[in-house]
């Protein structure tokens, strides 16, 4: 079971958006538990947080920053908690991770050594940070985007409040991962935060954190957090709250205030953005309706573009918009799926950076391992080229968004052949045509496509969402 459904299972069975901190703060430790071995009373601490409040959180959250404080012993502590936990509740291991030089080992250890079901990192190393992270596809990444700190804001609100810095991370980072394996971490007491948050990712899952930090109301916090089903919110127990010796009385209190909330909020139904077709054409392409959604969600755009080659072109296309639009993402995914079932391969791989995302999902619903080639090789460490596990001899079929010049993904499938595989077919959402497939047929690979440009112009053209001129504008491109 993944991240996501292994969050709202237990969501659902403890009817909770509660998650506890499992921190071994020696400052924070009851007297109760304080000893001549701290160690000691630490971990009586920690195993009472999980006894009493098992039956009524969503998921723990052990810092491990806490844990690497304590030293050797406190990693030993660290697991012995992780194993503490029921199997059933997700862990949420908040180490904050900003190292790109250590990514990909570290996401193997926490994921398959320690077994933790997410992970938060830092955002600014980009995207190629995350990456390895989310090869596990069972595994989700939660990005810090705000934190409550004051000493944060002079960088977080830059340049102004109105486009601040934290906002374009939330909008930049939606685009590196699905709703699934991707949500956002928050701290904050301000709830506009969370409501601006929430109003530029309504599909994300969002962690809140230090929303107890002052005399907040726990209402806006919660009417600015929740999505339109009332939940995509996880919400901290207090910190505070952890050193009762009436803990789990507590948390089932919050538990039943947060849920009265819940109740009272939770919108219509028909307040969620579904797309709904409005043509009606006799002969119909197969793909009309999920064209017509392409370019109404703004995929698909028409005008004059200038591309990095210099060039101008008659359109503009942008896939990355897709993973935030589940209808849409959800028939993408199916158009491959319907592609790739007539194929023979033993994995599947993602051409960095924009088909990780489909290539992910694909890989949940085929039931398939998936694997991805590096963009850049590291200098340093292990120089892997191939992310993920595999056995040389395997055949992989390669996915990636669209097919221009058909340069990127041959060199995609060059690295995944170097280490031994081998890759007979390339699957691809958009085709620019021009001879591209030819060209990976002489270099032996077969080109497969859910739809070419001109199927897209085409059918545009005849439900009348662009013109004649725009027609002619692409077929003299």
């Amino acid at each position: 079971m993944n991240f996501f459904d292994k969050l709202n299972t237990t969501i659902s069975q403890n009817q909770s958006l509660l998650f506890v901190g499992l921190d071994p703060n020696p400052e924070m430790i009851p007297a109760c538990y304080q000893s001549s071995d701290l160690m000691t009373g630490l971990e009586n601490w920690l195993q009472f947080m999980i006894t009493e409040t098992a039956n009524f959180v969503c998921a723990y959250k052990p810092t491990l920053g806490f844990y690497e404080a304590l030293g050797v012993r406190g990693l030993e502590l660290l697991i012995k908690t992780l194993n503490s936990i029921p199997a059933h509740i997700p862990i949420i291991l908040d180490a904050k991770h900003g190292d790109l030089n250590t990514s990909s080992i570290f996401a193997h250890s926490i994921f398959t050594e320690w077994q933790v079901d997410a992970v938060t990192l830092s955002p600014y190393t980009g995207q190629d940070h995350v990456a390895p992270f989310l090869v596990y596809p069972d595994k989700s990444v939660f990005i810090l985007c705000c934190t409550s700190n004051p000493g944060a804001a002079i960088l977080q609100q830059y340049p102004n409040n109105n486009a601040p810095l934290y906002l374009q991370v939330v909008q930049e980072s939606k685009n590196w991962g699905t709703p699934e394996q991707l949500g956002l971490e928050v701290g904050t007491t301000n709830a506009e935060v969370l409501k601006s948050t929430r109003s530029l990712a309504p599909e994300r899952i969002i962690m809140a954190r230090s929303i107890w930090a002052e005399d907040g109301n726990l209402k806006k916090i919660l009417a600015a957090g929740l999505n339109a089903n009332g939940d995509g919110l996880l919400i901290p127990v207090p910190q505070d709250m952890l050193s009762s010796t009436n803990l789990s009385q507590q948390v089932q209190s919050l538990r039943t205030e947060i849920n009265q909330f819940r109740s009272e909020f939770i919108h219509d139904a028909s307040s969620c953005d579904v797309w709904f077709p409005d043509i009606d054409v006799k002969d119909k392409h197969p793909h009309q309706d999920l064209i017509l959604q392409l370019f109404d969600i703004g995929c698909i755009m028409f005008g004059e573009f200038v591309q990095a080659s210099g060039a101008t072109f008659p359109y503009y296309i942008d896939l990355r918009k897709i993973i935030s639009n589940p209808q849409v993402f959800n028939q993408v995914l199916s158009a491959y799926e319907e592609i790739l079932k007539g194929l023979t391969f033993d994995r599947l791989a993602g051409i960095p950076y924009g088909s990780l995302p489909t290539a992910t999902g694909l890989s949940l619903r085929l039931h398939c391992p998936m694997i991805f080639p590096r963009k850049e090789v590291k200098a340093h460490g292990t120089r892997k080229v191939i992310e993920g596990n595999f056995h040389p001899g395997e055949t992989v079929a390669v996915v990636d968004d669209i097919l221009i010049s058909g340069k990127s993904v041959m060199e995609g499938a060059e690295k995944i052949k170097s280490v031994g595989l081998k890759v007979n077919d390339i699957v691809v959402f958009i085709d620019h045509e021009q001879g591209v497939k030819d060209r990976l047929k002489e270099n032996g690979y077969c080109g497969h496509s859910v739809l070419t440009l001109s199927e897209i112009v085409n059918t545009l053209h005849e439900v009348g969402r662009i013109n004649d001129q725009q027609l002619l504008a692409f077929q003299e491109s």
